[in-house]
């Protein structure tokens, strides 16, 4: 390797995004002597190295999901109604600030930021306008939500229940994976015990009453949008999972009840190689910890299914129209790696919510990759390649040290506690942005190549008068609603937190007498407490 450098004078240039040394040629012995090693096999065979279905996109393409929500449920029911008329295959919701600290929006900290990040949901009001004319046992819908997840994803039930649609019959997920909150995106609100049994509780009402949901999509994308490695997207995220199939277990339910419903979600940056190379890793490591640590004995139990979205952070505000090459490009891994559901970003959202051009984009680029490129024609097509095996390898070797390190703190929330992950997470983003200002690590149209000029960008504003109509519905709603039918749902709430009752089933009466997301949550923090994050530098 040390010749090139000399010849071309980028010393950095063989070093992934992460920071993994590439060497100049792969052969056969690079991808070999690794004691975990198993025989690659084929797609839909255990360890599911090259795919968990022998057919893959042959038989069934990737569900195409745009993230999409913002101002009020009108608005963001008419953003849904565009992207299925453009060929979309699942709905993916995006909720406001308010709604992911489970905030009403008349909520003083509200103030300001109702409908700015994602759609505002403050009552089953809202949930219904938002699935207005949107038929909910066809549609799957993810959500992104954690802290209240419970809350949202019973209005979500509800919902279906009005439209006659049966909980059985409703697939999706919701994200619902507080840990990675603790560890990177930050929207927690009770202390991580008692998220834990929330959690818990959805596990055991879907295995019971809503088999082809999702209760979990647990989160790598935004502890890599926080700034981690891949190895610690890959390493962080499945030793949550492995956190929260113990909180199950612990939680007196039987692992192959709820496992098969455990969904997952990775990032898919820049290092084309190094991310379709993880998502392999993070299949081969999970089967065989559901497998051989927990016991799972259904094959659907050691099936890692994800959902991939290209990385936000790699997006940039200079020369925008390069996103849609990037976006193409860590799209094109998520598909040669296997993703069961992919959102790609749009060119703009460096600047603002993305506009109905730049999303149309974003979809377009799907489906010529779906149609187009002939890379869904045969599964795994990388399969075998050496340098695309020894990555893998090493992923996974890298993942099972962060194990070890993790188990000898006392697991993932003990970790959380002494600000392991925190720490591991900052340090990695300190030196990316190192090796970006110092020209090391390239970004084309910023630190090279940022000579000429981009066409204006149409940008979406969200104006002030989405905060007034919503701030109007819920004062309607509010009125209009049985007060003691609400109160009675509240206390029966109150008593089952602080008993040991699965929560599921008191918040939906507290839905369906119109009880707001935020007097929801005020019952939940009055019985469990908020969380404070001590200072871990």
């Amino acid at each position: 390797m040390s010749e090139d450098p000399g010849k071309t004078g980028r010393r950095d240039a063989f070093i992934t995004v992460s920071g993994q040394a590439i060497e100049r040629l792969y052969g056969p012995a690079d991808t070999a002597g690794l004691e975990y090693q198993r025989d690659l096999g084929d797609p839909g065979d255990f360890p599911y190295t090259r795919g968990i279905q022998p057919s893959m996109y042959r038989g069934r393409l990737w569900t195409m999901r745009q993230f999409a929500g913002f101002g009020t449920a009108e608005e963001s029911n008419a953003r849904y109604r565009f992207l299925l008329e453009q060929g979309q295959t699942g709905l993916s919701v995006a909720f406001d600030f308010p709604t992911l600290l489970g905030y009403d929006s008349d909520h003083p900290r509200s103030e300001g930021e109702v409908g700015k990040l994602g759609v505002a949901i403050d009552t089953l009001a809202d949930m219904e306008i938002l699935f207005d004319g949107i038929p909910l046992d066809r549609v799957s819908t993810s959500m992104t939500i954690n802290a209240p997840a419970a809350v949202l994803w019973a209005m979500y039930v509800v919902v279906a229940e009005k439209q006659g649609v049966s909980r059985t019959q409703i697939t999706g997920t919701i994200q619902n994976d507080i840990l990675k909150e603790y560890m990177a995106q930050k929207t927690f609100v009770f202390p991580p015990r008692p998220s834990m049994r929330l959690v818990t509780d959805t596990f055991a009402f879907g295995a019971r009453e809503a088999p082809r949901w999702n209760t979990i999509s647990i989160s790598g994308y935004h502890i890599r949008e926080a700034g981690a490695t891949a190895a610690q997207e890959l390493a962080f995220t499945l030793a949550s999972g492995r956190e929260y199939v113990r909180a199950g277990i612990e939680a007196g339910l039987q692992v192959d009840d709820f496992a098969p419903r455990l969904s997952f979600f990775f990032n898919s940056h820049v290092d084309f190689f190094e991310e379709l190379a993880k998502f392999r890793a993070a299949r081969r490591i999970w089967a065989r910890e559901m497998r051989d640590r927990f016991g799972a004995t259904s094959p659907r139990s050691w099936m890692l299914r994800f959902h991939t979205q290209t990385a936000g952070c790699s997006l940039t505000a200079q020369q925008p129209e390069n996103n849609i090459v990037r976006t193409a490009l860590q799209a094109l891994a998520a598909v040669l790696g296997g993703t069961q559901s992919l959102h790609t970003n749009s060119m703009d959202e460096a600047l603002a919510l993305p506009s109905e051009e730049a999303v149309r984009i974003a979809l377009r680029t799907q489906q010529m990759i779906a149609e187009e490129s002939g890379v869904a024609n045969t599964v795994d097509p990388l399969g075998g390649s050496y340098f695309v095996e020894a990555l893998t390898n090493q992923l996974e070797e890298q993942a099972y040290a962060y194990f070890d390190r993790i188990d000898r703190l006392g697991g993932v929330v003990a970790a959380i506690e002494k600000g392991f992950f925190q720490r591991e997470i900052a340090d990695s983003a300190y030196r990316y942005q190192r090796r970006v200002e110092s020209g090391e690590l390239v970004v084309v149209g910023v630190n090279r190549y940022a000579g000429g000029q981009s066409s204006p960008v149409k940008l979406l504003r969200v104006g002030p008068e989405s905060q007034r109509r919503q701030l109007d519905r819920l004062a309607r709603t509010k009125r209009e609603r049985d007060r003691r039918a609400v109160a009675d749902a509240l206390d029966r709430l109150r008593a089952a937190a602080g008993g040991g009752d699965n929560l599921m089933y008191p918040i939906l009466d507290a839905v369906r007498a119109y009880a707001s997301l935020g007097e929801i949550m005020a019952v939940l923090r009055e019985e469990f407490g908020e969380y404070r994050e001590e200072a871990i530098f």
